[in-house]
């Protein structure tokens, strides 16, 4: 028979801090993110259909999100262990200049700085995030979203597995969000594709968070269409 002293002795820190950071409510500012969703809602003669918007998100996370920001984390979590800190700043550097879009890059480096200067306000000794911190501070670094993450999730003793689902579950979260903000999709809708997105987001993190530095790629030419045109914007809601 277990206690419930036994129940509560097999939850840990760790639990707690991975709800934290996979909250929506934890500011890295990606609910400012559509990916260019908003350009194609407004582009479009008719209401973007539950299919396209699953699609869309489908192929942001297996030609782009996957094999660039889940190969950085575990990378970043490989350097971590080495204790390989210039390792850090040569990932940093690949994938800002993987990032053809200009407004993509910007906000992969606001949100990675944000994200970086909250998790370093209650884990200031690690010495890895004060490294980062002071390698942007220095220009050595540009601050990108997987690294600061990475780094933060690793603070908090968080496996790189996790961390990579946390990112990708956080990407499907904010352009779902941005779907139910353009009132395209209703929010049992938003519920049911986050559902039916869990085994390509869990499928995407096994694929590639393993994978070394030298083996990052993506190719998603016609979002990255989609995402230039959205720079281009007059008046919009969302950064990207």
């Amino acid at each position: 028979m277990h206690t419930d002293s036994d129940k509560i002795s097999s939850i840990s820190i760790e639990d707690l801090s991975f709800l934290q950071l996979s909250d929506s409510f934890f500011p890295t500012g990606l609910y400012t993110t559509s990916n260019g969703l908003e350009l194609l809602f407004y582009n479009k003669n008719r209401k973007l259909s539950y299919d396209e918007i699953s699609d869309f998100i489908r192929a942001y996370i297996v030609q782009q999100i996957g094999p660039t920001d889940c190969c950085v984390i575990g990378n970043a979590y490989n350097s971590i262990q080495k204790k390989d800190f210039t390792s850090l700043v040569d990932l940093d550097n690949m994938y800002y200049f993987m990032r053809l879009v200009d407004e993509t890059r910007s906000a992969s480096t606001r949100s990675g700085i944000q994200f970086l200067r909250c998790v370093s306000t209650f884990s200031s000794e690690d010495e890895f995030l004060t490294f980062y911190s002071k390698s942007i501070k220095d220009g050595l670094a540009k601050g990108v979203f997987p690294v600061s993450y990475a780094l933060g999730c690793n603070s908090m003793n968080l496996t790189k597995d996790r961390s990579g689902l946390m990112l990708l579950y956080g990407f499907v979260v904010s352009v779902v969000g941005a779907a139910l903000r353009l009132g395209i999709l209703q929010h049992y809708e938003g519920q049911m594709m986050i559902n039916e997105l869990k085994p390509v987001i869990l499928s995407t993190v096994l694929k590639n968070i393993e994978q070394p530095a030298d083996s990052m790629w993506q190719f998603i030419p016609q979002l990255d269409i989609i995402q230039m045109h959205h720079e281009q914007m007059d008046s919009k809601m969302f950064i990207t």
